[in-house]
This record gives C-alpha cells, structure tokens and sequence, in this order.
C-alpha cells in the first residue's frame, strides 16, 4: 500500500531544497526524494552566479548569513566585443543595489541549504533513493522508488521534479525540446596578476562568449564557449599553453592569466519542456529549462521557479494542491519570467556568437546605445538581478 503525502520532491539539490525550506510553515507534509548520498554535494566544486533576487530568497529562507562569507559580490559588469567597437559597464551603486550578483559555490550553497532543512524540520529527505517511475493521475500522483535495499510507493496531492537529470520522455501530454547550440562551454577557476575588483567580465568572440567571474579574493570562474573540438584541446593542453591561449583569446585587462584549476567542458543546449504541469506534477529549474550560461539566468530562474511554487501552494487550500486552478495559477505566475528568461539568453548566443557581415557593427551600437541610455541599462539590469516580473 502506498504511503501518503502532500508533496514529494524529486530531488534534493538548491532548486529541490529551496522549494521544501520555503513550505516549512505551509502545513503541508513534504518528502524529498534524493538519488545521491548525504553529503555528497560537498565535493561539487561547480560554481554558480546568483542574482541579487536569488539572494533575497535565500535570505528569506535564513541560508544567506551563512553564505555571505563565502560569496564574492559582483560590483560591476563589463560588456565588450573582442576586436570591435562598443562596450557597456553596469555599476550595482548606479542601481542603487548592494551587488549586481554573486559567485558561490555549489558546494556551499547545498551544504548551507541541506543544514537549514535539517535543523529546521521542514521535511523528511530520504537520500540514496532513486525514483523508478511516476504516474500522474486526475485524483493523485505516484511514485515508485527504491533505495537502501528497500523499495516502495509514495502517493502525492503534488510532486514536483526538480531533478535536471530526469528523463521526462515516459509522462504523457509533456515534451522536451531541445537546441543544441554545437559548442561547448569550457569551465575552471583561474588567478590573475591583477585584482578583479569585484568585477565581471563577459567578452563576446566569433567564436561565442568568454565570461570572467570574480571569486574570491584575485580569482576568477571562467566560462569559455568553444566549439567541441576546440574545447577538447583546450581541456588537454598544459597549464601553462591553456592560460597563454586564454590570453590571446580575452586580453590583458586582467594581467596575466597565472594559474587554471578545475578544467572541465560540457555541451551547451537550450532544453525546453512544455507544458511544465500535468495533473499532480509540477517540474521546476533545470528540469523544466535548460539554458546557455551566457547571460548567467538559467539557475536562478529556476530558484524562482521554487519560491513562486511555494507561494502558489501556501495560498491554496489543501484539498486543491495539485489540482487544475492551482495548477494554472502557477503557470501563470511564472509564463512571463521564465519566457523573457529564455528569449533574452537564446538571443544573445545568436547575435553575439557569430561574425556575420555587419552583424559586428550593429553588435557594437547597441552596446554604446545601452552604455548611453541609462533607462535601457537601469532596465537590463534589474531584469538581469530580478527576471521578468521585476
């Protein structure tokens, strides 16, 4: 016989225990569903960029003041074309915001989260436990999964997917899709000669864009879009070739490029599924969207896309959590966002990511337009820091 709950939430990462941390007072029953072991986040070195409006849910959650160490505040933004004309720099003052964004780690950010759903009760995590198959039906959703040497079912008024790595091709009325963009993104943490000053770059190549994160105290997190065979010679070379191309490639504003750790690349893809709800299902983050790292949108949409569920919840009557109009409702509150999310990435790998005839020149005047124009800046960077509902 299977057991019963209000919500089960299938995976146990940031998206997944934002979602659960931000029910705790809902009076809802919330179980969720971790394939990995406890702990095993620590060792997850990836490094995120959070906006200024995913900070504010973390601190709504009580997770930001542990996190605040550790996170390297983004004071200004620089945007260029490498060889070409036009730039634009945004300045956190000039928004009158504390940071622009942030650069943490993903390590610290699920410790931090998984410590504040234990010590605040919030819901039953069950790790090492694969879900097997789920059923989405008019009256309730299912899932079967097994794990620890025990298997079982989980009857649900919702469950949400929040596992990027779920298969989604087996549940009815749902379909991915998905452009694959044919590069690859090429990612580590480097050092340089001069401090970053707590800014970022993101410079746009032919090739497809370079981004510079700070991190800590003189370093950077790099994301360097190449082709998948340019990316597979840059993982391979030595340090010493790999920061000598990295210089050739972004410049000298930094100095020199003095020590790479953490080389990795993997493909870059829009992954889109719609719709995002189906009887008893919600699906959320990187489940629901996958997005290029660009524009640095696709995590954090998918931290509102948990905070925005939860809202919808807490104001729905328990007996109609999972049901059409709640269902609706949530739609709704999140068509706006995460459609301006998608467009605006996807638009800048098309425009910037190429070397089309004269492309470069309109590239560069809008660049100087939004440089000029303090309303078009004022506007992208609030949509950067907040979405599309800021």
């Amino acid at each position: 016989m299977a057991e019963r709950v209000d919500i089960v939430v299938v995976g146990g990462g940031p998206v997944g225990s934002t979602l659960a941390l931000a029910l705790r007072e809902s009076g809802l029953s919330v179980t969720v569903l971790e394939a990995r072991s406890a702990g095993v986040a620590s060792s997850d070195r990836r490094m995120l960029a959070l906006s200024e409006g995913s900070k504010l849910i973390l601190q709504r959650l009580g997770v930001w003041r542990a996190l605040s160490a550790q996170a390297t505040p983004i004071a200004t933004i620089h945007i260029s074309q490498r060889g070409r004309l036009g730039r634009s720099v945004m300045h956190a003052q000039d928004e009158g915001q504390e940071a622009l964004g942030y650069v943490l780690s993903y390590a610290s950010l699920a410790d931090a989260l998984d410590r504040q759903l234990l010590e605040a009760g919030a819901a039953r995590v069950l790790n090492d436990t694969r879900v097997d198959a789920l059923e989405s039906a008019e009256a309730e959703a299912r899932v079967h999964y097994s794990g620890a040497g025990a298997s079982g079912s989980m009857a649900a008024r919702l469950v949400v997917l929040a596992d990027g790595g779920r298969s989604l091709n087996d549940l009815p009325g749902m379909k991915r899709e998905v452009r694959e963009y044919g590069h690859c993104a090429v990612v580590g943490r480097v050092t340089c000669e001069f401090d970053h000053r707590h800014i970022a770059y993101e410079r746009f190549t032919p090739e497809g864009p370079v981004a510079l994160l700070p991190d800590g105290e003189r370093g950077f997190a790099l994301v360097w879009t190449a082709d998948p065979v340019s990316a597979e010679v840059l993982c391979g070379l030595d340090d010493a070739a790999f920061l000598e191309r990295l210089r050739r490639h972004f410049g000298d504003r930094v100095g020199r490029f003095l020590t790479i750790s953490g080389r990795a690349a993997f493909p870059l893809k829009l992954a889109t599924l719609r719709p995002v709800t189906a009887p008893h299902l919600a699906v959320v983050g990187n489940a629901a969207q996958t997005l290029h790292p660009v524009a640095g949108q696709g995590f954090n949409i998918g931290l509102r896309d948990a905070w925005e569920l939860a809202l919808t919840l807490r104001d729905t009557s328990a007996q109609d959590v999972g049901g059409p109009e709640m269902l609706a409702r949530y739609r709704a509150r999140r068509q706006l966002d995460t459609g301006g999310g998608i467009f605006f990435t996807d638009f800048l790998v098309r425009a910037f990511s190429n070397d089309l005839p004269g492309l470069a020149a309109a590239r560069g005047a809008g660049l100087t337009l939004l440089e000029l124009v303090a309303p078009a800046k004022r506007f992208v960077a609030r949509k950067m820091s907040f979405g599309a509902n800021g």
